[in-house]
């Protein structure tokens, strides 16, 4: 937290000895400690050439008695019974925050210009999905014509939930939804009810906002399937930006031969192509179905003479492993190339993805996966055979193609990211981000003449073969994981011979899916977000 890295300038922080805060800056902030019982961190934090105000909660021994009043309130007005779900740490630790959260908020920004009658609509505070929620209703409670209120779905967590806890996924999921209408059903009706689950009561309440965005296209339709008001509710969609990044092809080709030189080390050849797949390791993912492509693709770059390696770099442990641990694998078994389970080295969904890797490398012949279970990509992280000038942009600007054939993806930023490198990026058709490439891709054509546009493929698994008949979301309910996997298998073998035919054979072709790739990339920035999207949806809000 205090690392210089993370360029946050603490200003008010007593649990950490800092008190630096002007005096009457620093009087309401202690004020807001002792009324609440909490700890404040109050600082500054440099994005780029910007600079935000940052306050951090510490509740764990906060009074009682507002947090009681607060969860009354939330009983009282939205249903939301918290004796349900204290049981569950994150749910309790954003609830007991919210009242000192909007007080030490209130106490830094003042009062607003509302009263009874008169609606302040200069003034937002946007809840980024349901841990933002207790907040915007504290403020709700405390000064309900002070603000406008806009729930931010980075995913709809029900449908989350209810894809991922069953072995049909996104098939059986998403092929009930879209027959739902028809019948007039809904989530719960089809899938039973949820309202056990905390974040799915809280979802509920979303309409108390003055607005929702939608971080895709796909959590729009998952929205309108709660039912009720949710069906006409305004909904606007405000993707995340994509970075983009200018890149030539030589530069490209530098951090490519640097992946190429890391493979022959690990692997002992330089392959033609070096595939990747950067995320973290939950089931959401679906690292299994890149296995399942790399079946088919194996066999077709074999045919054509041609090698290609895929680092998975992924871990469940979100500060990856110790550098020494890494360096001792590294000699003792081969560590990236191999793992073992009995010693840190894989843990939890590792071990499995890990067996799978092992048992396609017994068998493949022009391509390799290498399971790179650590956060970083640098020789100091990875081990010594890494060379020493490679950096994490280079997986990044280096790929030739990047994996995100995910079961559940709101959005996925990290799938689209080396669409400006020149890289082909392979999603799912669930993925959020796939309508905004589009929609970025149709304003390209409108302002330059563009050639084909070959970067993104999309890899459907929801497509049901001929013969599987889904009359009613209830019929959906059959397809199980059996089905699943053989419709995987089926389209998975598609999905190989589209990438084989759209890899680069020369540096010409290399050329335009790295110009096409920035040329749709600049047009999903964050100053398009704002100005297309975000904008126009916080003047909706003051339209309620």
């Amino acid at each position: 937290l205090l690392s210089p890295r993370n360029k946050l300038a603490v200003i008010h922080a007593p649990v950490f000895g800092v008190n630096n805060a002007e005096p009457a800056l620093a009087a309401v902030l202690s004020a807001v400690e002792n009324d609440y019982g909490v700890a404040l961190l109050y600082g500054k934090r440099k994005f780029g050439s910007a600079e935000h105000e940052v306050i951090l909660i510490d509740s764990i021994h906060a009074k009682e008695g507002p947090v009681n009043d607060f969860k009354y309130f939330l009983w009282q007005h939205y249903g939301v019974d918290s004796g349900k779900f204290d049981y569950d740490p994150e749910y309790k630790d954003f609830v007991r925050s919210a009242p000192a959260s909007y007080a030490a908020l209130r106490s830094l920004v003042g009062p607003g210009d509302g009263g009874p009658g008169k609606q302040d609509n200069d003034r937002f505070i946007l809840a980024h999905e349901w841990m933002g929620l207790p907040l915007a209703f504290a403020a709700q409670l405390a000064d309900p014509w002070d603000w406008r209120t806009i729930f931010y779905a980075h995913e709809t967590a029900t449908a989350r939930n209810v894809v991922e806890f069953d072995g049909g996924h996104d098939t059986r999921f998403y092929n009930a939804m879209w027959t739902a209408p028809y019948y007039n059903a809904t989530m719960d009706s089809v899938f039973g009810s949820r309202d056990n689950f905390y974040k799915h009561a809280l979802l509920k309440q979303t309409l108390r906002c003055d607005n929702i965005f939608a971080v895709g296209d796909l959590v729009v339709e998952e929205l309108r399937f709660l039912g009720g008001m949710f069906r006409g509710a305004n909904i606007d969609l405000v993707y995340n930006g994509v970075p983009s990044f200018p890149l030539s092809l030589d530069e490209k080709l530098v951090s490519k031969a640097r992946l190429q030189d890391y493979t022959e080390n690990l692997l002992g050849y330089r392959p033609d192509y070096v595939f990747t797949h950067v995320t973290r390791l939950v089931l959401s993912k679906a690292m299994w179905r890149d296995i399942r492509v790399a079946e088919h693709l194996d066999w077709l770059l074999a045919e054509q003479g041609k090698t290609a390696v895929l680092y998975m770099l992924t871990t469940t442990q979100p500060a990856g492993r110790r550098s020494e641990d890494v360096f001792r694998w590294e000699a003792e078994y081969g560590w990236p190339v191999r793992h073992r389970w009995d010693n840190g080295d894989l843990v939890d969904l590792e071990v499995s993805l890990y067996n799978s890797i092992s048992a396609f490398n017994w068998g493949s012949r022009a391509l390799k996966i290498v399971l790179v279970n650590q956060f970083g990509w640098s020789q100091d992280r990875c081990g010594s055979r890494m060379p020493a000038d490679m950096e994490f942009m280079d997986i990044r600007r280096g790929s030739d193609l990047e994996f995100g054939q995910s079961i559940y993806e709101p959005f996925g930023i990290a799938q689209v990211e080396p669409l400006s490198f020149g890289a082909l990026c392979v999603v799912s058709n669930v993925c959020g981000c796939i309508g905004f490439a589009q929609r970025a891709l149709e304003k390209t054509r409108e302002e330059v003449e563009l050639a084909d546009f070959n970067n993104l493929i999309v890899a459907n698994y929801t497509s049901l073969p001929p013969g599987w008949q889904v009359f009613s979301p209830w019929d959906a309910l059959n397809i199980g994981t059996a089905e699943r996997d053989q419709i995987e298998g089926y389209n998975s073998a598609y999905v190989a011979r589209q990438i084989v035919e759209r890899l680069p054979k020369n540096s010409d072709e290399m050329q335009a899916l790295l110009t096409t790739g920035q040329q749709v990339g600049k047009r999903m920035s964050w100053e398009v977000v704002v100005s297309d999207y975000l904008l126009p949806g916080l003047a909706n809000a003051t339209r309620r």
